[in-house]
């Protein structure tokens, strides 16, 4: 049980050790990866997609079945009104839970698509891809793009679009040499109901803020940049087309929704849709940001940075152990893969986890803490980078970092790879 609020050996291990950036090659990598996982099968992708369908259906028709079973253990069976009242929520929470998993499942399978892995033409990919999102109210084609664009420079603090650090300055921050604890304390510390709140925030509607207010993106963008309009610097020109198709899909979901509740009512739109929605965002909220925020990970400025530190400065994490492999697609369990290779199916990415632990030995991130535990320690301890520096970690609420670079960390040539597309 303790365990739950400890940190893994992975992550003590990698923080007591100095960090230096890779002597592996992208040749090397290319080289240990077999050639047939990257072939495609559309038809075993329908089987996926298939499951995941058939889960959420399953479960929207036994939501409807709470309520009457409940009744019926007071009416027919004589229990306590307080056992009813138990049983309807305890199964709605169930059903909560459950729900959100299988359509975190629909995200990630449309996540899957905007990458080209459910099938070898595009226009399979597109249609999958909207259609899932769309069902979820992401606009897909907006995301696909700025999510293309991270893959391009992860962990970049120039060009990354997802989770920036901001920077000692952003906070207005003395500089490192004359600043005090105190400094640091007034800016970060709260209180632990307080940095909960925070969390709570952020996991339940981060992602509509991200979308509407690109929180957390570039800073390079401009005030009011976000997903929806597609004259965004978000975008190239080309991409247009389909950010309006996009919010076009958005309206008619919208649209069908309403017409829905219309029937069955506001209660049940609530407990059978709505707040599923708001949980699978928390999911997708969690994983990515775990992903590539990390006290112990490096991130990049230009002259450092290259394709392959970008890819391999992310963690792997067992998020919801067997769950969240089935369900979210091996997203979690096997990221650094997906970013090295990120057209490579789901389905065969374990494979290429595990030549890539043999290959990449101690430099191989991963994290076994529980994802519950760990997103409490990156809220809290990942607060701010510093202005300079072209291999910096993130400082805590004291101003200290907890990973330091080893003495020959910046002799190391940078190799710019091209991305695998």
């Amino acid at each position: 049980m303790l365990s739950l609020f400890k940190d893994s050996p992975e992550y003590e291990a990698r923080k007591a050790r100095p960090f230096s950036p890779t002597k592996v090659t992208i040749s090397e990598v290319h080289a240990v990866v077999p050639k047939h996982l990257f072939q495609k099968s559309f038809f075993t992708a329908c089987l996926y997609i298939a499951r995941d369908v058939l889960s959420a259906v399953a479960l929207y028709k036994l939501g409807w079945q709470i309520e009457p079973l409940a009744a019926s253990l007071v009416k027919d069976y004589g229990a306590p009104s307080y056992v009813g009242t138990i049983a309807k929520w305890g199964g709605w929470s169930v059903y909560w839970v459950c729900q959100s998993v299988v359509l975190a499942g629909w995200w990630c399978m449309a996540h899957e698509a905007g990458h080209g892995n459910v099938s070898n033409k595009k226009w399979l990919n597109n249609l999958t891809g909207f259609l899932l999102h769309t069902f979820v109210l992401a606009p897909y084609f907006a995301w696909r793009s700025t999510h293309h664009s991270h893959h391009k420079a992860t962990v970049s603090i120039e060009r990354d679009e997802n989770y920036v650090p901001r920077t000692r300055s952003d906070f207005k921050l003395p500089s490192e040499s004359v600043a005090r604890a105190v400094d640091y304390h007034e800016l970060f510390e709260e209180t632990p109901i307080y940095t909960v709140a925070r969390m709570l925030l952020m996991q339940l509607l981060g992602w509509q803020i991200y979308l509407c207010l690109d929180t957390m993106g570039s800073p390079r963008h401009p005030k009011g940049t976000n997903h929806f309009t597609p004259s965004s610097s978000l975008f190239k020109p080309h991409e247009r087309n389909g950010i309006i198709a996009s919010n076009i899909g958005l309206t008619v979901m919208c649209c069908i929704l309403y017409m829905w509740t219309q029937t069955v009512g506001l209660p049940a739109f609530l407990k059978l849709y709505f707040v599923p929605y708001i949980l699978l965002n928390h999911w997708i909220v969690m994983l990515t940001y775990l992903h590539h925020s990390d006290p112990t990970i490096p991130m990049y400025r230009n002259r450092q940075w290259s394709y392959l530190r970008g890819a391999l400065s992310t963690v792997d994490r067992p998020l919801l152990g067997w769950a969240g492999r089935v369900y979210f697609h091996n997203v979690s369990h096997d990221h650094i893969a997906h970013h090295l290779f990120s057209n490579i199916a789901w389905y065969n990415q374990p494979y290429v986890t595990e030549e890539l632990k043999k290959l990449l030995g101690v430099e191989y991130n991963s994290d076994s803490t529980n994802t519950f535990r760990a997103l409490y320690r990156t809220f809290t301890q990942c607060c701010f980078v510093e202005d300079e520096g072209d291999i910096v970690f993130y400082k805590n609420q004291h101003g200290k970092a907890v990973r330091e670079l080893a003495p020959d960390a910046l002799d190391r040539p940078t190799v710019v790879a091209k991305k695998v597309d």
